[in-house]
């Protein structure tokens, strides 16, 4: 979500006697602390509002030009925040702020009021002054914020004479109002962000499995300090049509009950993105017998076996982090089951269905929070596996070796089980 810091080695001013220090060499000594301080926060630390930063609505000031004399005027309230490289942002005064976008369309635009570190040598001044301050900048966009730029408010505004107002409803803000739902918070650095693509066929076998998806990845952030999910999901079509696109993902995900079919190309992209790390999270109903045997013919295919994770080692990371699992749940009265093939893992039950509401909304809070916290696993699975895989592209040679694959047993059991 949030880039690391550059990965270059930092100068530091070599003292001795005799040394002559100029301006270069004394800007250059500053900067090297300076430099460390904003390492140290962008390693351990993502950028937002630290405090304060308020947007409140005020009548025009009486010294503006009559042409201004309207009701779009705010005051951002003194605060601190810290921008995406560490620089702190200090607004020590109430500054006064008249939005000036004229939508001319009859659609609303969304007008985004954002803060930016300026740096003092970046200014345009006629006389240098000993000492000056570090300061800001205040705009207003239609676009929205860039890495450097930290969101104060958003307000979605309409076409004509407008009146800026407050929300009756500050969770459901409307046209013209302040919207304070997307400001960052500065807080810790998550250790793991999983990136995360629903794959879709045509037609769309599960309406509501996107959404259920992005329940999950929204959880992970409240269910575990140290891992969180990126905030967009995107939509692929499945089978994979761009594999370059797709290897950008941690994992994939699709669900539903038909079969799935590759072509040899399609295999072979399938088998590209797995060798960078990626996984593949297919989900099937426990009575899909030809999604199920379709499965077991492409592990196959890929010289993957399925292995039941009950006959893994019982300390398997998919059972064990960050939430420990001694006996997979049971939703809708069928227990779940999970099979893994390398970067394959078969979910055989109903388990992305408790990720999110339901219709009725008649889950429990229990299920939910099961189905949540199994799925983080997967979340982790999948980021873990991508993390160790392009460790070891990165600092090893490509070794090749040849094995013959066990006979992959696993499904057939279950076929077995459901024919029973």
């Amino acid at each position: 979500m949030y880039p690391p810091p550059q990965i270059q080695p930092l100068e530091r001013l070599q003292i001795q006697d005799g040394l002559l220090v100029n301006a270069e060499r004394w800007k250059r000594s500053h900067d090297y602390h300076r430099q460390r301080q904003n390492i140290h926060y962008q390693s351990l630390n993502q950028p937002g509002i630290v405090c304060g930063l308020g947007v409140s609505l005020i009548p025009a000031p009486k010294d503006v030009p009559s042409q201004y004399n309207d009701q779009r005027w705010l005051q951002i309230q003194p605060g601190i925040a810290i921008d995406v490289v560490g620089n702190p942002i200090v607004v020590s005064q109430p500054i006064d702020f008249r939005i000036a976008a004229d939508i001319t369309e009859e659609k609303p635009r969304l007008i985004y009021i954002v803060v930016s570190y300026v740096d003092p040598e970046n200014l345009q001044r006629q006389q240098v002054k000993e000492f000056e301050p570090e300061t800001f900048r205040i705009d207003e966009k239609t676009t929205p914020p860039d890495a450097m730029e930290v969101e104060l408010c958003r307000i979605l505004l309409q076409s004509g004479l407008v009146n800026l107002k407050n929300p009756q409803d500050v969770f459901y803000p409307g046209l013209n109002c302040l919207d304070f739902r997307h400001r960052p918070i500065a807080r810790s650095r998550p250790s793991a962000i999983v990136s995360v693509a629903h794959l879709e066929t045509v037609p769309a076998q599960n309406p509501n499995s996107f959404a259920n998806l992005s329940y999950l990845l929204k959880s992970t952030g409240n269910l575990t300090s140290t891992f969180q999910g990126a905030e967009q999901i995107d939509r692929l079509a499945f089978p994979l049509q761009d594999i370059t696109r797709a290897i950008a993902y941690d994992l994939l995900f699709t669900t539903g009950r038909q079969p799935i079919s590759l072509d040899i190309q399609e295999l072979t992209d399938l088998k590209s993105y797995l060798d960078t790390g990626g996984v593949l999270l297919i989900e099937s109903p426990t009575d899909a017998i030809d999604r199920l045997d379709s499965i077991l013919d492409l592990t196959e295919k890929l010289d993957t076996p399925l292995e039941d994770l009950r006959r893994l080692d019982r300390h398997h990371p998919m059972r064990t982090q960050p939430f420990l699992f001694a006996a997979l749940p049971t939703f809708n009265q069928k227990p779940i089951q999970m099979l893994i093939a390398g970067g394959i893992v078969v979910v055989i039950g109903d388990l992305s269905a408790a990720w999110g509401l339901d219709e009725n909304l008649s889950l429990p809070r229990e299920t939910i929070r099961t189905a949540q916290e199994l799925g983080v696993n997967i979340l982790h699975f999948a980021w873990a596996r991508r993390q160790m895989t392009q460790l070891q592209r990165q600092t090893t040679f490509t070794a090749s070796t040849s094995t013959t694959p066990a006979k992959p047993d696993a499904l057939r059991n279950v076929f077995n089980k459901l024919e029973q």
